[in-house]
Parts: C-alpha cells; sequence; structure tokens
C-alpha cells in the first residue's frame, strides 16, 4: 500500500476517534447535567411518590398518637389511685365521725345507769320508772341515728323483712300471718341491720 494512502488512512481514523471522544464527552456532560436536575428534583418527586417515605411518615405520626395516648391513660391511672385513696381515707374519717356521734349520744344513757346503780334504793316502783326513762332515753337516741323498728304486729311473713323461727296453728289467723314477735328487727334508713325473729302461721 502506498505511504499517501497509509497517511490519509490514518488521518481518517484520528478524525474519526476525535469524534467519537467528542461524541463521548458531550453525552457525559449531558448526563451529568440531568443527574444534577434529577438530584434537585429528587426530595419533591420521593416526597409524592415514594411509598415507603409515606408509610415511614404514617408511622411516625401513629407512634406519637400512641405515646400522648399512654401518657394520658398513665395521668388517668395517677388520678384514679389519688381518688381511690383520697375517698377511703374520706370514709375512714366519716366512720370515725359517726362513731363519735353515736357514742356521744350514749354518754348521757350510760351516766343515768352508772347513777341507778349507785343508788341505794328499795324502792322497786321507784327502780323501775328510771329504767324506763332510761329505755326511753335510748329509743330516741337510736331513732336519732336513724333506727327505726321493724312492724309485726298484724302483717303478713315476708322474708325481706321477717325471719320465720316456728310456724304454728291459728284458726284466728290465715296462713304466713304473723302469729307471734320472738325477736324485734331493726332497719336503719330502710335497710334491714336485723330481721324480725317471729311465729308464722300454717293451718
Amino acid at each position: 500500500m502506498p505511504s499517501f494512502m497509509k497517511d490519509e488512512m490514518k488521518k481518517k481514523d484520528e478524525q474519526k476517534f476525535d469524534e467519537m471522544k467528542q461524541e463521548i464527552e458531550e453525552t457525559e456532560a449531558v448526563d451529568t447535567a440531568e443527574g444534577e436536575n434529577d438530584t434537585e428534583a429528587q426530595p419533591a418527586d420521593e416526597a409524592q411518590e415514594n411509598p415507603a417515605d409515606a408509610m415511614q411518615q404514617k408511622i411516625d405520626e401513629l407512634t406519637v398518637g400512641l405515646k400522648e395516648k399512654e401518657e394520658r391513660a398513665l395521668r388517668l391511672q395517677a388520678d384514679f389511685e389519688n381518688f381511690r385513696r383520697r375517698t377511703s381515707k374520706e370514709k375512714e374519717e366519716l366512720s370515725a365521725v359517726i362513731k363519735q356521734e353515736i357514742l356521744k349520744d350514749m354518754l348521757p344513757l350510760l351516766d343515768n345507769f352508772e347513777r341507778a346503780m349507785a343508788a341505794e334504793t328499795k324502792d322497786a316502783e321507784a327502780f323501775q320508772k328510771g329504767v324506763d326513762m332510761i329505755y326511753t332515753q335510748l329509743q330516741e337516741v337510736m331513732k336519732k341515728n336513724g333506727l327505726e323498728p321493724i312492724e309485726t304486729e298484724g302483717q303478713k311473713f315476708d322474708p325481706n323483712f321477717h325471719q320465720a323461727v316456728m310456724r304454728v296453728q291459728n284458726e284466728d289467723l290465715e296462713d304466713d300471718d304473723i302469729a307471734q314477735e320472738l325477736q324485734k328487727g331493726y332497719m336503719v334508713e330502710g335497710r334491714v341491720i336485723r330481721p324480725s325473729m317471729v311465729q308464722v302461721v300454717a293451718n
């Protein structure tokens, strides 16, 4: 091959190489510019299109809400414990006050019993009169504190208020009538604290 032809081919090869090199450089420049643009736009796109980030944001929101609810529950539990202790203490104090008031009302009865026992008297009638007065005074104190006797005379047997300890026949009365009261029963503000012990008719 003549030398001038070799030089011509070499020249063309170098020219082609330069063109290819320039094309590669231009392509890399374009890719770099597009990459920069993608980097700038990526946060906004990811915020809108990346489901993992959206899920993580939802998890964070739920975690914060759960923590707030747990803190509220703990506060409510602490408030309830304080309320329970306070009411328990108030009940104890109220119970102590009630006991004190009842015992205070009973003191005059104790005084009268002591006087009656210390008195030297052979008058049975006077002694009986003194006992009756103390009994009346006791009834007044009990009534003042809410004690009520359960009525049995002329009443039908009621298991809510009466305790049947004996069944008897009585032609003058009907079945389940109370024939006799053996022990008086009492209520306090409508609540039975001791039922009346009674005989009940069963003809």
